[in-house]
């Protein structure tokens, strides 16, 4: 593999896209416990729930960053190392990572920042739209990527002009079903992932009898609510994409005729079909991990054990790695399913790919990998660091509460 250009390119990918959505996916989960948590606050006027808000949405602005990060990154390799995608399909695949550009990194950046440094400087409705816009941006964002993704698997609204595809229908792009359906399936996946993100650091405090003014109970329901309610969701969103895995697409035929598909799929080099299995295992195996969970979670509150149930509290600690795995495993799933095609019936992997040398695939797979590597753990050393310390020790806590602030011994 390591003297294939192309596998290198792919591999590279998967490790850029995986661990971008890693961090992303927590964003679009907290995004709306925050929200929801804020305008409790504000409208209640309450201090301990502002608290709250204060620890939860440092957390927020750490993984808010990697996410950034990882993003540039991304579109970056795109335009290097696939300079047969943008070469081509340019005029069509970029125009929603466009949008998401101009949603992502201005309007989301911008109000972001405006609540990050407005604490005690707006007014508390400002302060809570400033975040209700990030919110709105952030699923915009999601939105858009999902547009693009959902073009290479069902490719609609455009023409070949000789060898290029130009946009003559930005509807049928923007409400491709493909895409329409992945971003249902990414909204939902992201509550799961934040509600056991929330439920895995409450739980963390509970265990250690640390509850300020009752902010980690509050937590670990919120949590559970957000889990319970993504459950179902998850799973419908998830199997209705599996109708665009197979057959014709709405504008195969424009490209390479049904005779030379049916060639280039039949002599596709299936070596590494493998890793499609062990990520359709994966899931399954995950979600009936996930549901056991939620009986467990549903039986302890019911019976009034969800606070007291120390043994309950370290499996929830260790929970999130079961969305991580699903989503990871989802995204894997999702991309090998249109294997040999980048877009599908027009453009194959190998066609996209930058022509390279071993070498110099080898130096960029190395580096990137080495950098991602570094700002990944980084990232998560900080979340874990902070999440541990607690309201008083977080980003946003004020500067009068972090006086003093000691690590927390581990239990």
């Amino acid at each position: 593999m390591f003297d294939d250009p192309l596998a290198l390119a792919r591999l590279q990918f998967a490790l850029t896209a995986g661990t971008h959505y890693v961090f992303v996916a927590l964003t679009l989960g907290l995004a709306p416990f925050l929200l929801f948590s804020q305008w409790r606050a504000v409208r209640l006027r309450d201090p301990a729930r502002m608290t709250a808000v204060r620890f939860w949405g440092g957390l927020y602005v750490v993984n808010y960053a990697m996410g950034v990060l990882s993003g540039i990154v991304m579109e970056l390799q795109l335009a290097v190392n696939w300079s047969g995608l943008t070469e081509v399909f340019g005029y069509a695949f970029a125009a929603p990572l466009a949008a998401e550009t101009m949603a992502a990194f201005f309007v989301e950046s911008t109000f972001l920042g405006l609540w990050i440094v407005g604490w005690d400087r707006m007014g508390r409705w400002t302060h809570l739209g400033c975040f209700a816009v990030v919110t709105l941006t952030a699923y915009a964002s999601a939105y858009w990527v999902m547009v693009a993704n959902g073009f290479l698997r069902n490719p609609v609204g455009f023409r070949m002009d000789g060898d290029r595809a130009l946009l003559t229908d930005p509807l049928a792009v923007a409400f491709n079903p493909s895409g329409l359906l992945g971003f249902a399936h990414v909204s939902v996946t992201a509550l799961f992932v934040g509600g056991l993100f929330v439920c895995a650091v409450s739980a963390y405090h509970l265990m250690r009898g640390r509850d300020p003014e009752g902010m980690f109970r509050r937590g670990l329901r919120c949590g559970l609510v957000l889990v319970m309610a993504a459950i179902a969701p998850v799973a419908v969103t998830g199997g209705t994409q599996f109708r665009f895995t197979e057959g014709p697409t709405p504008t195969t035929g424009l490209t390479y005729g049904e005779a030379e598909i049916a060639e280039i799929e039949g002599a596709y080099d299936s070596a590494y079909s493998w890793i499609w299995d062990v990520a359709g295992g994966a899931m399954t195996v995950v979600w009936e991990l996930v549901i056991l969970l939620m009986l467990v979670a549903t039986v302890a509150w019911v019976a009034r054990r969800l606070d007291r149930w120390r043994w309950f509290h370290r499996v929830l600690i260790a929970a999130p790695v079961l969305p991580y795995t699903s989503s990871v495993g989802g995204w894997v799933y999702r991309e090998f399913g249109r294997q040999p095609w980048t877009v599908t019936h027009h453009l194959t992997t190998a066609e996209a790919v930058t022509p390279m040398s071993p070498a110099m695939a080898a130096v960029s797979f190395t580096l990137f990998t080495a950098a991602f590597a570094l700002l990944g753990c980084t990232t998560v050393w900080l979340l874990v660091r902070y999440a541990r310390r607690g309201p008083e020790g977080g980003p946003l806590a004020p500067p009068t509460a972090q006086e003093g602030v000691e690590e927390p011994v581990s239990v």
